[in-house]
């Protein structure tokens, strides 16, 4: 079936709300004003910019194209912050795993989502070990060094 756009009016507004578009400004306006994460990290716009397109590289070098799922298993941190534009400015889809479930519950959450990948900090590695047997979908989580480093 062919997509066919909904035909807007002539005074719609004709700028789209997409979640890139929540950056443009701020890099505009605002680009060395920093983002501070607790005492761990800080960056200016700029720079996180350009970690998140060093983020959906990474990505796309792993296979993830447009529709894909990637899961994410890390705590509200600046590294989920990055996914959180990252994966949706690809058009990818963003699966949050809610890393306070069982094991089960995870798999569960993980398969259902259909994940194609998953993006896990190193501190969930063994949570994922125990399921990763059956996993039906993920085809990686090559990403869990990365996370760790950044």
């Amino acid at each position: 079936m062919p997509f066919e756009p909904i035909a807007t009016t002539p005074s719609a507004y004709a700028y789209p709300l997409l979640i890139k578009q929540l950056l443009h400004s701020a890099k505009a306006t605002a680009g060395n004003q920093e983002i501070v994460y607790r005492d761990h990290s800080r960056y200016t716009y700029r720079q996180f910019l350009e970690r998140i397109g060093r983020l959906a590289n990474a990505l796309s070098g792993l296979g993830i194209a447009p529709g894909d799922t990637v899961a994410v298993m890390d705590w509200d941190s600046h590294r989920y912050l990055e996914a959180f534009f990252a994966v949706p400015m690809m058009g990818a889809v963003l699966q949050t795993v809610n890393v306070r479930l069982s094991p089960e519950q995870i798999l569960y959450t993980l398969n259902h989502a259909k994940a194609d990948i998953v993006a896990v900090n190193v501190e969930f590695i063994p949570l994922l070990a125990i399921i990763k047997d059956q996993l039906e979908t993920v085809k990686s989580s090559s990403l869990s060094a990365t996370m760790a480093r950044r």
